[in-house]
């Protein structure tokens, strides 16, 4: 038997998406999943949070900064 590792998404239907290898043949495959960890779940808390902000995040009304504010972290003090 042969392993390849996958990176897939499971989204709110419980329906597993990975994008597998063209060279791959078309059939069926024993799956076995790998729940993150404490450490490793801050990238999936992350794009969890954006999906559930994206309307807010995408309302101008929430652009209160503006390039031109603050200072460089690196200027001279």
């Amino acid at each position: 038997m042969k392993a390849i590792e996958l990176i897939g998404d499971i989204d709110d239907q419980h329906r597993l998406h990975a994008q597998v290898p063209n060279e791959l043949p078309a059939g069926q495959v024993r799956l076995i999943v790998f729940l993150p960890g404490e450490d490793e779940a801050g990238g999936i808390w992350a794009h969890g949070i954006a999906a559930e902000w994206s309307a807010e995040l995408q309302d101008p009304r929430e652009d209160i900064y503006t390039l031109d504010d603050g200072r460089p972290v690196n200027a001279r003090r």
